[in-house]
């Protein structure tokens, strides 16, 4: 079975990390994803260290490594006209060009979306922006700190004061929502035979994960504030101490409180702790049970004892970890890829697997990330020979 996007042709015009982890989410599919550049390339190119290859002409991101497999690259310069009527025989055999310039910029460079239909009617056009295409501040431009903040996720998040998510979270979600949208807007395609446009932003992506933080402020009229390492509606679930290292503990139900308490030599219905509301409202001294019980425990132990009783747990890993577990490795997360300069490098691979497929992705085979301007001739060298097909 072909790749399930393997007849899907996409311009990404994004650089970053929101739209081009939207367009490498498409190629994962087996989309053929061309990357427009800027004659210097995406932003993320020189964004480091690190570096691999520390040759100065040479050297290559790893972060434009994490957010660009499976495409080609062609640099452009869109305000010269040679290269604006190249992107517009692009445009013309696309099915879908993501862009995430700040609003307006791709009208100024002669591109509107009215354009781009007459050119294509059957254009899928993707638009990610910071904070919207409209309203009062349409005109801002996106950076994933600044959205986390200014979408409330940091009041969520840290011990003692607003902090970050470890990784850019806002520009993920902006591009997992983009893709999602434009996936269902190739589906609607086949009923109507027209594309349309496709809005998310930053923004949009940090309200749209406030989950039941977002209704207990909305329905419950609370305002809520940091999680620290613990859930705020259930305990005890969250992180806990041991004698070596924190292992996590997950009593998402009121049987599984009781399982662990009989486990580990507490009542269950000890007076006060019998129920979630009570724990949760007393939730330090529910720590504090949890932690004496687990005190002469190593973290070994602990999650031992947790598996046998089937109480759910989990050790806190660093990546290194996650990258040498066999877990991880059973499950196709990480790919092996040969890149022009670089040779194989291995890198984290995408979250899906078809039934048909035992790697994750929809491809039988992945591409490494381009150099910059990888396959200027070879796209040109296409577009000519469609010409020449008439």
């Amino acid at each position: 079975m072909s790749a399930p996007l393997s007849d899907v042709l996409v311009l990404d015009l994004t650089r970053a990390l929101a739209g081009p982890h939207a367009a490498m989410m498409l190629g994962d599919l087996g989309a053929r994803v061309i990357k427009v550049e800027s004659p210097t390339g995406d932003d993320t190119r020189s964004w480091g260290p690190p570096f691999v290859d520390p040759t100065e002409g040479d050297r290559e991101s790893t972060y434009f490594l994490s957010a660009n497999r499976n495409k080609e690259s062609i640099t452009l310069n869109l305000k010269d006209a040679a290269d604006q009527e190249v992107l517009a025989r692009l445009v013309q055999q696309a099915d879908v060009l993501m862009e995430n310039f700040r609003v307006g910029v791709l009208d100024r460079l002669g591109f509107p979306v009215e354009r781009l239909h007459e050119l294509n009617p059957r254009l899928i056009v993707l638009q990610i922006t910071g904070f919207g295409h409209d309203g009062p501040e349409a005109q801002r431009s996106g950076f994933d700190q600044i959205a986390q903040g200014e979408g409330g996720l940091m009041s969520l998040t840290g011990l003692t004061e607003p902090t970050k998510v470890g990784v850019p979270i806002a520009d993920l979600l902006a591009g997992m929502n983009g893709a999602y949208g434009v996936v269902s807007a190739l589906y609607e395609r086949e009923r109507t035979g027209r594309g349309r446009v496709v809005h998310t932003s930053l923004l949009a992506g940090m309200v749209g994960v406030h989950a039941f933080q977002g209704t207990k402020w909305t329905v419950a009229k609370e305002v809520p504030g940091l999680a620290g390492g613990h859930h705020p509606s259930i305990a005890p679930y969250g992180m806990f101490a041991t004698k070596s290292a924190p292992v996590q503990i997950a009593c998402g139900s009121e049987k599984l409180w009781q399982t662990f308490a009989t486990a580990f030599g507490i009542d269950p219905a000890l007076d006060g702790f019998a129920t979630n509301p009570e724990r949760v409202t007393r939730r330090d001294e529910t720590i504090a049970l949890v932690e004496d019980v687990l005190a002469d425990l190593t973290a070994e132990e602990a999650l031992a004892k947790l598996d046998a009783a089937g109480v759910p747990a989990g050790k806190v890993r660093t990546l290194d970890d996650v990258y040498s577990w066999d877990q991880t490795l059973s499950q196709g997360l990480l790919i092996d890829v040969e890149h022009a300069t670089l040779g194989t490098v291995q890198l984290p691979g995408p979250a899906l697997r078809f039934d048909d497929n035992a790697y994750a992705g929809g491809r039988a085979e992945h591409i490494a990330p381009p150099t910059l301007g990888q396959h200027n001739d070879s796209v040109r060298e296409w577009l000519d020979e469609l010409d020449s097909r008439g």
